[in-house]
């Protein structure tokens, strides 16, 4: 049998070892403690900064300024239902700017290539809606590097519109585009299988070959939409578009200029001076609507890459004004 090792070392020696072993295992307990109050710590902390800046950081100016002031709502990048220009963010934000008390006038901002058809048209019907519920308080629209298609869409509905000389301006047309696939799937020798109900429940299908019937369909609906788009530069510019130009309407875009020479804008200028020069006010309060910090984050970690490549697929049906 084998001797246990208190036999072979003396009595205050194994104390030793054994006090030793003790105290090695409370630091290793307490190690492990602090390690687990400084992890739930760095949670605790980080989630309370991501609830501060959903609850605060959303609003740029909400607060009213107690001066007179010029209201401020920004219109940047692509006009769409998932991006930070999109409708509920533009009409919040102009709401907010139409309802502060000491807001004597209202500037938007654009800097926008256009986008979603539906998405400009909400934003262009709220701004008449507030207009006719605050008649006091005047709309200008000021359109810095591009105010374009689906941007301009928006901008006729202003009282005013101005832009830099070499502001792009225009584009006053629709487009829907996309790829076919079709010579792509035979030479790979990929047999393409899809099964609808309804004649055309496949239609602009980017994996078949085209139908000569519906693409003269959908160059009606784009027709009809160009229509539309039309109709809402000439009621909100009126007799100020130079109307026996033939380009006008057929997509081209301009620089300011060009652009004050055909009506499409009234003046040249930056918001800065529209709003020293043209409303008399210095002061600016930006209503604008701030994307949520915690959507920015996780975008920013790419969660978004499948959503592009379906988007490419697809693109053929999404209409556009750009």
């Amino acid at each position: 049998m084998a001797e246990h090792p208190s036999n072979n070392l003396g009595s205050k020696e194994w104390q030793v070892i054994e006090k030793m072993i003790m105290e090695t295992h409370k630091e290793q307990k307490r190690a492990r403690r602090w390690g687990i109050f400084f992890k739930v710590l760095i949670f605790v902390y980080i989630f309370a900064v991501l609830i501060l800046l959903r609850a605060g950081g959303q609003f740029n100016g909400a607060m009213d300024s107690q001066k007179e002031h010029v209201g401020l709502v920004d219109i940047k990048g692509v006009i769409a239902s998932d991006s930070d220009a999109n409708a509920n963010a533009i009409v919040t934000g102009l709401r907010k700017a139409f309802e502060a008390k000491n807001s004597k006038a209202v500037i938007l901002a654009i800097n926008s290539p256009g986008g979603s058809p539906v998405q400009s048209g909400y934003v262009n019907d709220e701004i008449y809606r507030l207009k006719e519920k605050y008649p006091d308080k005047k709309v200008y629209a000021v359109i810095s590097d591009l105010g374009a298609s689906g941007a301009y869409y928006i901008a006729a509905a202003a009282d005013e519109i101005y832009a830099d000389k070499a502001s792009l301006v225009g584009s006053i047309g629709v487009v829907a585009s996309g790829f076919g696939f079709v010579d792509l799937l035979d030479k790979l020798g990929v047999e393409r299988r899809q099964y609808t109900s309804g004649d055309h429940k496949a239609f602009l299908d980017p994996f078949s070959p085209q139908n000569p019937d519906e693409v003269d369909f959908w160059e009606g609906v784009l027709t009809d939409t160009h229509e539309q788009f039309i109709d809402v530069v000439k009621k909100g510019r009126q007799d100020r578009l130079d109307i026996e130009n033939p380009d006008l309407f057929t997509g081209l875009i301009w620089n300011g200029e060009q652009a004050l020479e055909l009506g499409l804008v009234d003046g040249l200028g930056s918001a800065g001076k529209v709003a020293r020069d043209v409303i008399g006010i210095e002061e600016i309060v930006d209503y604008g609507v701030r994307p949520d910090p915690f959507t920015q984050i996780i975008e920013q970690f790419g969660v978004s890459v499948g959503k592009g490549i379906s988007t490419m697929l697809t693109t053929e049906a999404d209409l556009s004004l750009r």
